[in-house]
């Protein structure tokens, strides 16, 4: 199949397809999607105030990261592709790379931003608060530059036109104002809808028309050069909470309902249902100025996309893939089905779990098998990629044997203050330390004569000989040196039949057993890290880079995957 693009045909366009399901191990609603500007991944923001990336390819999960410290409402990439800005339900806006670094954060407001948008050159950026009010920031400053006041109510949405300085807003006071950005000016209030506004977008390539969709149950399509509404789209049964316009198909727009619907839109097709009679556009009319707006319905509804309220749209930077978040916590991707391809019209998604269970195109238990095998599968997989962006380094592993428990019953011995002090290890066959005798932090750097004195005067418990009866050799410490012990502290050690211990702190490369051990890989305990070893204790968890756009394909296609083309 050749891209949108290729064919400029909208009819072909439409996204009837479902293709994949996407949902973390914690689930929360999906209240932002957006596509990363390259079209490699999609970016989820969650209530929780968590990004999440998907894969553009296989669509599966890549990485996470805590964001923001309560809800994601807004979020929108720079024109030149270099900057993401995402707004919080307490006002805040952080700036982020397109490696997500964030790099700036900005008190914007007090209460929750529910929307963002670009200037054409990026210069600066505006928002959208429940406050009833908007704020245009200097980007590179991110000094807030002016207020624009005249909704009466919480401003819902905003955006800015493609190419022009003209801004609109949408708001709970039931209005569309277009605003002039250097002045602060109102320049027209638009009048049409019966209740909230959800959302306004100007169509992205000639910038000529407006969009706008409420809980009226409606969206409207106003043509900027007559100043009026030219288009209504009905055919909804629930409230509109989105739309979207096709990247680059202006006769293509994509609306989501409340309770879970998605519908799309030709507007230079009618498709009136049987029996009503089509109305003609006000361009088509003797008089355009009166005429009423031509009504449109949906060329294609996905009437059962998701449970629950769809919240964001966003379209692949291609136009091939449509990518949902909804209420429901799910994220769905849906595509362009085949030439000649029917069955993708009878799924659960189009006519319902029972009907499609009673046609036999979907398997409750067997779908049921499969979204547990799906929710599987992301949990290894965010196992695998979690990043924890708070974890401090970890604590040096306690010394001792592995294997071993260590215990717990020891009496304090008075040298540490707060009860930081570890516990002693016992050795099987040796009993522990007797209360009260403190263990030797130095003994391994201790002088001999020292050490002697500390026998001599039962300061110290000289454990029994090793190889008696019933009495097994454990492991020295690490980098312990046998020479500074006084004679005869371990007789006949090592025993006859083992090599003698090696000298400590060995950086080179010695001959043990059978093979070599590696330079830097001296005598030690497993597990217990060195300094500059690549496992020690002290290191910290990092995440593998992120698989390529080409690794992804291959490894598809090593599934039996994307190997013809369409």
């Amino acid at each position: 199949m050749l891209p949108p693009a290729a064919t400029l045909n909208a009819a072909d366009t439409v996204p009837a397809k479902h293709i994949h399901s996407s949902l973390n191990k914690i689930k929360h609603p999906i209240n932002i999607v957006r596509w990363t500007p390259e079209g490699r991944r999609c970016l989820t923001g969650s209530s929780s105030g968590e990004f999440t990336l998907w894969n553009g390819t296989a669509f599966n999960f890549e990485t996470i990261m805590q964001a923001h410290d309560s809800a994601v409402r807004a979020a929108a990439y720079s024109h030149s592709e270099d900057w993401l800005v995402s707004a919080d339900h307490d006002g805040a806006v952080k700036y982020w790379q397109p490696n997500f670094n964030n790099v700036k954060v900005i008190q914007a407001h007090n209460d929750p931003i529910r929307d963002l948008a670009f200037s054409p050159n990026d210069g600066k950026f505006v928002t959208a608060c429940d406050d009833a009010s908007l704020k245009i920031f200097d980007f590179a400053a991110g000094t807030e530059e002016s207020v624009l006041t005249g909704h009466n109510w919480d401003a819902k949405s905003v955006d800015w036109h493609p190419t022009k300085g003209l801004l609109v807003s949408g708001s709970k006071d039931h209005q569309v104002k277009l605003w002039d950005p250097r002045t602060g000016r109102c320049l027209t209030t638009l009048h049409g809808h019966k209740n909230t506004i959800s959302k306004t977008a100007f169509e992205p390539t000639q910038g000529q028309l407006l969009a706008t969709c409420a809980r009226d149950k409606t969206a409207r399509v106003f043509d900027l050069r007559m100043m009026r509404d030219v288009c209504l789209l009905r055919g909804s049964e629930q409230d509109i909470s989105t739309l979207t316009w096709h990247p680059f198909l202006p006769s293509l727009l994509t609306t989501g309902g409340s309770e879970g619907n998605i519908l799309h839109y030709l507007l230079d097709e009618p498709n009136p249902p049987p029996g009503i009679i089509p109305s003609l556009l006000p361009y088509d009319s003797p008089d355009p100025s009166n005429a009423p707006a031509q009504t449109i319905y949906p060329a294609h509804k996905v009437q059962y996309a998701h449970d629950f309220a769809v919240w964001s749209l966003d379209w692949h930077p291609i136009g091939h893939i449509l990518a949902s978040g909804s209420n429901d916590r799910v994220t769905r991707f849906w595509t362009r089905p085949r030439p000649g391809e029917t069955l993708c019209f009878n799924d659960r998604y189009h006519i319902g779990e029972a009907a499609a269970e009673a046609q036999g195109t979907w398997d409750r238990r067997g779908g049921r098998r499969m979204m547990r095998e799906d929710e599987e599968q992301e949990m290894e997989d965010e196992a695998e990629g979690l990043v924890d962006q708070k974890m401090p380094a970890k604590q040096a592993i306690l010394p001792g044997i592995p294997g071993l428990a260590v215990a717990s019953g020891f009496p304090r011995d008075g040298t540490s203050t707060g009860g930081a002090q570890f516990p002693q290890p016992q050795i099987p066959g040796m009993g522990g330390l007797p209360g009260g005798v403190p263990f030797p932090d130095n003994i391994g750097s201790m002088n001999p004569a020292e050490f002697a004195a500390l026998i001599a005067e039962g300061k110290f418990m000289v454990p029994p000989p090793f190889g008696g009866p019933g009495q097994g050799i454990p492991p020295p410490p690490p980098n312990f040196d046998f020479s500074k012990l006084p004679p005869g502290i371990f007789p006949n050690f090592p025993p006859p039949g083992f090599p003698p211990m090696p000298p400590p702190n060995i950086n080179g490369p010695i001959l043990a057993g059978n093979g070599p051990v590696l330079p830097g890989n001296g005598p030690g305990l497993p597990g217990i890290g060195t300094e500059g070893g690549g496992g020690g204790g002290g290191s910290v968890r990092r995440r593998a880079p992120l698989p390529s756009q080409q690794e992804s394909l291959m490894e598809e296609q090593r599934r039996g995957k994307y190997r013809t083309a369409r």
